[in-house]
């Protein structure tokens, strides 16, 4: 069972009193071109995500709390949250996905 903080409201709870909106981070192509959109840069933008073992940065609603959006790092390994902040902010800079879980996966793709 995942628990989650609200780093807004502080509101505590697991996971089914929250929203997991998946990927944080994720750019919408050409916004300020929109006809001129690929449909490969559009079905990657709705389809395509990372699948990490190790550090995630996804997207989370407070459902049961303030109902505001925010982001969250967290180990899918351990299911662990690391982090919070704040929906218009940019991950925070001592933290990045986990490089040896990233080689790992490599290597096994590689294998095949």
């Amino acid at each position: 069972m995942l628990m989650i903080t609200c780093p807004v409201c502080g509101a505590e709870g697991d996971e089914t009193d929250f929203h997991c909106g998946g990927q944080a981070h994720i750019s919408r192509p050409a916004s300020t071109d929109p006809h001129n959109v690929s449909d490969d840069a559009q079905r990657d933008y709705l389809y395509i995500r990372n699948n990490p073992k190790g550090l995630h940065r996804e997207m989370w609603m407070c459902a049961r709390g303030c109902g505001k959006w925010f982001h969250a790092e967290r180990d899918t390994v351990t299911l662990e949250f690391k982090s919070y902040y704040g929906i218009t902010e940019s991950a925070p800079p001592s933290s990045s996905p986990n490089p040896a879980a990233s080689k790992t996966t490599k290597k096994k793709s590689a294998g095949r």
